[in-house]
C-alpha cells in the first residue's frame, strides 16, 4: 500500500491535501472556540428597542452601532424615527430619567412616511439605491427605479442624493392591520345601574 502511494503522485497529492485540510480545520475550530467573542446582552436589548431604520440620523451608521454607543455612555435621545416612545423604553430599560428628543438630530414624525419615486422623472442614476440603507429601492443604471413600500423605513436618506428631485416622502397609507376600533365608553351592564348612573350625571350637571 505504501509503495503504491509513493509510486503514484496523484494519490500522494490527495493524501497530502487531505492531511493539510484536517490540520487547518482543527486549528480553525480551536481558534473559533478559544477566541470566541460573546455579545453584550444589553446591546442586544437596546438594539431591539430601536426602530431599525438604519437612517444614521443619530450620528451612527445604523441602529446596532448606536446601541453599542448607548452602552458606552452616549445619550439615548438621538433617534427621531423612534421618537419619545423609544426614548421612554430605553430609559426604562436603563433605569434612567427619560429626556426629550434632541432636535439637532431631527424631529419626530407623527405619521409614518415612505419614499415614492416619480418614475416618469427618474433618470436611473442609482444614487438613491446607493443611499438606501435597507435595499428598499429596485432599479438599474439608466432604468426606472421604484420603492418597495413594505421595506422602506422612511429614513429619507434617498431624497437628498437625487439629482432631479423626483423622490417624495408620502404618508404611509393605513391598512386594515394598522386600523383599530375606537373603544366605546364603558357602561354598567345592569339596567338599574344604568339608571343610577344617569341620575348621578343629571345631578352633576345641575350642580
Amino acid at each position: 500500500m505504501i509503495e503504491l502511494i509513493t509510486h503514484n503522485t496523484l494519490y500522494s497529492a490527495l493524501i497530502a491535501l487531505g492531511g493539510l485540510a484536517a490540520v487547518f480545520g482543527a486549528v480553525l475550530g480551536f481558534a473559533a472556540i478559544k477566541f470566541k467573542v460573546e455579545g453584550d446582552p444589553l446591546v442586544d436589548q437596546i438594539d431591539e428597542l430601536l426602530p431599525q431604520t438604519q437612517c444614521g440620523q443619530c450620528g451612527y451608521p445604523g441602529c446596532r452601532p448606536y446601541a453599542q454607543a448607548i452602552v458606552d455612555g452616549d445619550a439615548i435621545n438621538k433617534c427621531p424615527p423612534g421618537g419619545q416612545t423609544t426614548i421612554n423604553s430605553l430609559a426604562n430599560l436603563l433605569d434612567v430619567d427619560a429626556p426629550s428628543l434632541d432636535e439637532e438630530h431631527g424631529e419626530e414624525s407623527e405619521v409614518k412616511k415612505v419614499a415614492y419615486i416619480r418614475e416618469d422623472e427618474c433618470i436611473g442614476c442609482t444614487k438613491c439605491i446607493q443611499a438606501c440603507p435597507v435595499d428598499a429601492i429596485l432599479g438599474a443604471a439608466k432604468q426606472m427605479h421604484t420603492v418597495i413600500a413594505s421595506e422602506c423605513t422612511g429614513c429619507d436618506l434617498c431624497v437628498e442624493p437625487c439629482p432631479v428631485d423626483c423622490i417624495d416622502m408620502l404618508p404611509l397609507a393605513q391598512e386594515i392591520k394598522d386600523w383599530s376600533w375606537e373603544l366605546p365608553q364603558s357602561l354598567p351592564l345592569i339596567a338599574t345601574d344604568r339608571t343610577h348612573a344617569a341620575d348621578d350625571a343629571e345631578e352633576e350637571n345641575a350642580a
